[in-house]
């Protein structure tokens, strides 16, 4: 079943929801604001993190839920060059752009149709915006079946750009804002991408083998967190990069308290696993505060900067073509 409630004059959310779990979206940035599944249990818990009040979507940063775009993560120095001509976009991290720039696709309201669990949500980027070339026609497809989300990704473009769209969900399989250091990880992935002190992805690609990103096989995500090594502490945490080995089923999140496994299923070929380490303790639902490491996001995406490193980087999009990516996730319940 799907239906829609009128939040404002602006920002409407529409629910997707079965016996088993529901999904709640917002046309504000097609959000995902509230994710209902059953604990061991049996009772509900919302799984990500977010606000009471819509429009807290709009005035803070942190991209709670948004769908991230044009392009997600950072673009070093906020500049590329396509076809001989090169671009300039907003600084809004550091030295470089990032997750879209000021008013990406995360702070912009979508046109929407639905039907019985699904919604697709439609948003027309102009030529220009954010310093982007080309007029971007992009929808957003978020489907429930059974205890899977899926979301789907399709773009056209009228002049050749970048696309590398991501959700910034925020999870915690507790089913509030507490500390992740007990919920479990796996992530079929042997490199990683190590990055600097801006949080830029330096260029190289590392093996995980005897680090704490070392996740294919699964152990406390804490285990990483208090780790000494050098990267963790220029994050200030997890914030990288996983490159994965499969095309499949790549990450798995679990958390005993709850019983809840959150498998996450992808098209791309990496997640950005990030630990919330700068979320600063500002209120969350039922006024709790959401402090770092709160949370853990799992951004599938392709590598960021992929223009300034990657030959025939597969962000850029060429009039005439069509960019399309999947991801889903999968919610189960051990006792």
């Amino acid at each position: 079943m799907t239906k829609v409630i009128h939040k404002n004059n602006l920002i409407d959310e529409i629910v997707l929801e079965n016996e088993d779990m529901s999904v709640h979206i917002l046309n504000l940035g097609a959000t995902i604001r509230n994710i209902y599944v059953k604990d061991n249990k049996n009772q509900f818990r919302d799984v990500v993190l977010g606000y009471d009040d819509v429009l807290d979507y709009m005035r803070y940063d942190g991209y709670l839920g948004a769908c991230v775009g044009r392009v997600a993560n950072r673009i070093k120095e906020g500049s590329f060059t396509l076809d001989g001509k090169t671009y300039h976009l907003p600084i809004n991290n550091g030295p470089n752009s990032l997750h879209g720039g000021l008013k990406g696709f995360s702070y912009r309201l979508f046109d929407y149709t639905y039907d019985d669990y699904q919604v697709i949500f439609h948003y027309v980027s102009p030529d220009g915006q954010e310093g982007y070339p080309g007029t971007l026609d992009f929808y957003v497809t978020y489907s429930l079946e059974q205890t899977t989300l899926k979301v789907d990704y399709r773009a056209t473009t009228t002049k050749t750009t970048l696309v590398n769209i991501t959700n910034h969900s925020y999870f915690n399989l507790s089913g509030e804002a507490s500390n992740i250091d007990e919920h479990y990880l796996q992530v079929k992935s042997s490199h990683y991408a190590p990055v600097d002190n801006d949080g830029l992805v330096t260029g190289e690609i590392a093996d995980v083998d005897h680090t704490p990103f070392d996740f294919r096989k699964e152990k406390t995500i804490g285990e990483a967190l208090h780790h000494d090594h050098e990267q963790i502490k220029i994050a200030r945490g997890l914030d990288h990069p996983f490159i994965f080995d499969e095309n499949h089923d790549q990450v798995t999140l679990r958390s005993e308290k709850s019983g809840i496994i959150m498998t996450v299923s992808t098209t791309l070929p990496l997640a950005q696993i990030y630990s919330a380490n700068y979320l600063d303790g500002r209120l969350g639902k039922n006024k709790k505060p959401m402090s770092s490491q709160t949370a853990l996001c799992i951004e599938t995406s392709y590598l960021p900067d992929s223009i300034h490193l990657e030959k025939d980087s597969p962000t850029i999009l060429h009039a005439g073509d069509k960019f399309h990516a999947s991801t889903s996730y999968t919610f189960t319940c051990e006792d």
